[in-house]
């Protein structure tokens, strides 16, 4: 049996070398955003630095830091707006035009993801049918196949729609279906898994007191469901969030496009203003971790639940 003093020192150590991953991973958004408050000079600079707060005589002097916002007032692009509600108005494209579109995409997608998977993984958990262990192969299958693999067959089909001259049809409707194909496989997966782990008996015990399997399953099945399928959502948010090529190949109007095509753009023009790009990579990551900041209860009780099950 190991001692008290070899538990203690295994507990440290494990916390020791957490940190110490912790710390090597928050390198690089660290930095980014120290670079993002700087100016050019203190950017260029040779030897660099890692505060911009040294002055003649010191290497560190707080009363002498040159921090600067003028990588975020070039993302941004404030303009006066008196007759607005709000004083200002934000006219950079970035967050004017892309950051919405890329809401638009992985909100409208995840949804959509989120619904399907419960549904299927509901059923194949549920239900036994002809073909079902066959299906679940193919989907399983269907997740190895990259989307890069698909683009060309999938351009096409866009240009087709396109010439078609469809009502109501845009690019942005067919990137949704897109992603919504590209990313339900895997779900359906998740949310299988998550409906596997709650008892047939809750159900059968709602149907008892006179619940429809309808009620039963949004009453008792859904809500036990929820933390699963939140972690669907989430990773279907950030997957889409992140993605760029499909949203750079599939859409004709640089309006209809992602975020990612916005810092694509940033980096073309800004390549050697580094406190311009660093503050588009700030802005675009920021709704993402917001929004895991919300739901990561959610998302850490999937995870667990998750690995105690399986």
């Amino acid at each position: 049996m190991p001692s008290l003093t070899s538990k203690r020192a295994q507990h440290w150590l494990l916390h020791a070398a957490l940190a110490t991953i912790c710390l090597f991973a928050l390198i690089p958004v660290a930095t980014t955003v120290l670079i993002s408050f700087k100016g050019e000079r203190d950017i260029l600079r040779t030897p660099p630095n890692f505060f911009p707060c040294d002055s003649a005589t010191q290497p560190f002097d707080p009363s002498a830091c040159r921090w600067s916002v003028e990588g975020y007032q070039r993302v941004l692009a404030p303009r006066p707006a008196p007759e607005g509600l709000l004083p200002i108005r934000l006219t950079g494209n970035l967050v004017s035009v892309y950051l919405p579109n890329s809401l638009l995409y992985a909100g409208a997608t995840a949804l959509l993801v989120m619904l399907l998977a419960s549904m299927s993984g509901y059923a194949f958990s549920r239900y036994r049918f002809r073909g079902r262990q066959t299906l679940l192969v193919a989907i399983l299958a269907i997740t190895g196949i990259p989307l890069l693999t698909n683009l060309l067959a999938l351009y096409q089909m866009g240009v087709t729609l396109r010439k078609a001259e469809i009502p109501f049809y845009d690019d942005r409707f067919f990137l949704v279906v897109v992603y919504t194909g590209f990313f339900l496989p895997l779900s359906v997966w998740i949310a299988k898994g998550f409906f596997d782990a709650i008892p047939r008996d809750l159900e059968e015990a709602a149907l008892i007191d006179g619940c429809s399997p309808l009620g039963a399953l949004l009453r008792v099945s859904m809500p036990l469901a929820l933390p699963g399928l939140m972690a669907v959502f989430l990773l279907t948010f950030v997957n889409v969030w992140n993605e760029f090529i499909a949203g750079y190949l599939l859409i004709a109007k640089n309006e209809f496009k992602p975020a990612m095509f916005g810092l694509y753009e940033f980096l073309g023009q800004n390549i050697i203003n580094l406190q311009v790009v660093s503050a588009a990579c700030i802005l675009i990551a920021l709704p993402v971790v917001v929004l895991f900041l919300f739901a990561r209860r959610s998302f850490f009780a999937a995870m667990v639940e998750g690995a105690i099950k399986g």
